[in-house]
């Protein structure tokens, strides 16, 4: 038994509510269950309720034991002075108030319909489950579960921004540059997503643009910060990059201790640092006003066209500095593209339509709902159990949801765990 349950139980009067009784007989009714309370404090305040013949106004505190009372130590804590009820599942003690006066307990247990508490055991049993409902999963209503997932979408949006919002603030509010910090990350992935953001940190905005005109000076600026240009190579291409390093170094007072290590082991040679951040360095020379055109673009494939850049001639020949390979043009992938709308610009154009007070669902939803479901082990998994995700919107919220909802097993706050607990909604 989780004390969650028995606060959705009272929160939504899953009980009898014309038979409760006190453990001491006294009639209860239950005008108003009262607010529930998430920080620290009783559970709900402000609860309105008739016990025997008294009316009472205060707070209801919730716990598996009466004992958990004492083993909370509320009775020495002033904010529990005003509890009128006392909500638990099992009655094993008797609760005095300062005064000596007996505080009401309600044994919730005896008032529960049976089927609600089988739908709940059912829904906890483990047995190895992936995630608590994978059994019954297949069954939920897609009504429910589209506008479920929707509203996870909004979450895991929200979860994105707090990032954004960090860095807003380091900035004083230079979107530009929270911009390229924000791309520079997601242009690293997994691996390298901190090393380049903490290049992205070390530059001022304002030199890359002074720069961003000379496409080998932009490259020589990223190379130089990411502590790529310390070697010694007898390459014509890296020495010219040193000698602009070199210059915009002593010009503009640029220091990398700050910046992370690359690394290239394990990664497939498209996803080298060196191929991604002469893309980077290619995408802000072509548009250089980037922020502005990703902002007032909200179709997709206009999008798609924004980022379709190549390396510089160098990278056509090499993955690194030493080792010539084929030939081959190296181009954002529309795969890779794909992933900078639904980790950069998605989260920011919601981030900055929040703060400019501007209407977010529609544009962003529309964007999310064209781009294609991310495919990894947790799209994989749902998809085993219902064929649910086929967008970026589906899957970014599939991942919301087994992260914070399924792992942390909070199912009664999830849509489809409250309907396959409580299926016949009153």
């Amino acid at each position: 038994m989780q004390e969650d349950f028995i606060h959705y139980i009272w929160k939504h009067k899953k009980f009898q509510s014309n038979h409760l009784k006190t453990t001491n007989g006294d009639a209860v009714v239950a005008a108003s269950v009262g607010q529930h309370n998430f920080n620290s404090g009783p559970d709900f305040f402000n609860a309105q309720l008739k016990i025997g013949e008294q009316l009472w106004a205060g707070n209801v505190e919730i716990h598996i034991k009466s004992s958990d009372w004492f083993l909370h130590n509320h009775e020495t804590d002033k904010a529990y002075d005003n509890v009128i009820l006392h909500v638990v599942w099992e009655h094993d003690t008797e609760i005095l108030r300062k005064n000596n006066t007996p505080i009401p307990t309600l044994q919730i247990k005896d008032f529960v319909v049976k089927d609600l508490l089988d739908n709940y055991e059912k829904l906890f049993s483990k047995n190895g489950k992936w995630i608590n409902c994978e059994h019954d999963f297949a069954s939920v209503d897609d009504f429910l579960l589209t506008n479920w997932l929707e509203r996870l979408y909004f979450e895991r949006l929200e979860r994105k921004s707090e990032a954004i919002q960090k860095l807003l603030k380091e900035t004083k509010n230079d979107w530009e540059a929270v911009f390229f910090m924000m791309l520079a990350k997601n242009f690293g992935l997994k691996v390298n997503g901190e090393s380049f953001l903490s290049i992205a940190q070390s530059i001022d905005f304002s030199i890359l643009r002074k720069t961003q005109s000379n496409p080998q000076a932009l490259e020589a600026l990223l190379f130089g910060q990411a502590g790529l240009l310390e070697q010694d190579f007898e390459i014509a291409y890296y020495q010219d990059l040193v000698k602009d390093y070199q210059f915009l170094k002593q010009k503009f007072q640029l220091e990398n201790k700050q910046a992370l290590p690359m690394q290239f082991f394990r990664l497939r040679p498209p996803n080298f640092p060196t191929i991604r951040l002469s893309q980077l360095a290619r995408l802000y020379h072509t548009h250089q006003n980037l922020f502005s055109k990703v902002m007032e673009t909200d179709n997709l494939e206009d999008l798609y066209q924004l980022f379709s850049v190549e390396t510089s001639s160098f990278w056509k020949t090499h993955y690194t500095f030493q080792k010539k390979s084929k030939a081959s043009t190296k181009t954002l992938t529309k795969s890779f593209m794909d992933l900078l709308l639904i980790n950069t610009i998605l989260p920011i154009k919601f981030c900055y339509s929040k703060q400019n007070g501007q209407e977010i669902d529609e544009g962003i939803l529309k964007l999310a709902t064209a781009i294609s479901s991310e495919k990894n082990s947790i799209i994989d998994a749902f998809n085993n159990l219902k064929k649910i995700s086929k967008s970026s919107l589906q899957s970014q919220a599939l991942i919301q949801l087994k992260t914070e909802y399924c792992a942390k097993n909070k199912c009664l706050q999830c849509a489809v765990g409250n309907k396959l607990i409580n299926p016949i909604t009153p």
